[in-house]
């Protein structure tokens, strides 16, 4: 009971914080959903986007790993898919317990129902949404979740549009006081409440390397400058980008 009494009041903090004096009905409904999932503001586990909340890929894991979910499976629906237009279809079933059936999801994703923001990354895409359905069912969830929005979010809806980006790098020194390029990313991924994890992979996917520490100086002040421009334009769409990083073909929780 106390760890939920002060859940609640950190989203409720959070929550004006970011989006400001919000209706009886919507502070109702977050208090019902804090007491119910333990759902976390500050951890992006919940949204607030266009006046209605909904849950992210983390939350719904979240969710999973506190009720002991035995294991999630992935699996590509061929005969739905098609490469060429980079249309993918996934199914997704979620064992609650070692011996149950099965909760079933599916996901599909293609260029026309994703935002720009993660173009390129379809195919994770409709793994994720697949393994958001099946947890949404598994567990009672009535939200929809981030991921499976087909369409970004202007930055009056985002979690934290408001807010300017980091300034511009000017390399791994710090001359005129400025912070080194990977203090930025630092900063930024506190400042955004980003994971770290997922901004290491996307980072090195974006540089084209192994991990981060490989990348150059020049590519990694190119990544920071993007990760600060999307971070500020449409944090629910960059979320959405770094939760494509997250999910392998089958997770044991």
């Amino acid at each position: 009971m106390k760890y939920l009494r002060a859940l609640l009041r950190s989203n409720t903090r959070l929550v004006h914080s970011r989006w400001g004096k919000l209706d009886r009905e919507t502070l109702q409904q977050l208090r019902s959903l804090t007491t119910k999932f333990h759902l976390s503001v500050a951890r992006s586990e919940l949204h607030l986007l266009s006046g209605r909340w909904y849950v992210t890929h983390s939350g719904l894991i979240a969710i999973a790993q506190r009720n002991k979910c035995a294991g999630i499976k992935t699996a590509l629906v061929r005969k739905l898919c098609d490469p060429g237009s980079r249309r993918w279809v996934f199914r997704a079933t979620v064992y609650k317990f070692p011996e149950s059936t099965g909760f079933v999801g599916f996901g599909d994703a293609d260029p026309t129902n994703v935002s720009t923001i993660v173009l390129g990354a379809e195919m994770r895409i409709a793994e994720t949404r697949a393994v958001n359905r099946a947890l949404r069912k598994a567990y009672g969830i009535g939200l929809c979740s981030v991921e499976e929005l087909g369409s970004s979010f202007s930055s009056s809806e985002s979690a934290n549009g408001t807010r300017s980006h980091a300034a511009p790098s000017n390399g791994n020194g710090s001359a005129n006081g400025e912070p080194r390029v990977r203090d930025k990313l630092c900063l930024l991924i506190r400042r955004y409440e980003l994971d770290p994890n997922l901004v290491k992979r996307y980072a090195a996917d974006f540089c084209g390397t192994e991990t981060l520490r490989d990348a150059g100086r020049d590519l990694v002040e190119a990544f920071v400058s993007t990760i600060a421009e999307k971070a500020a334009n449409d944090r629910a769409a960059l979320i959405c980008k770094l939760n494509s990083y997250s999910q392998p073909e089958e997770v044991k929780l």
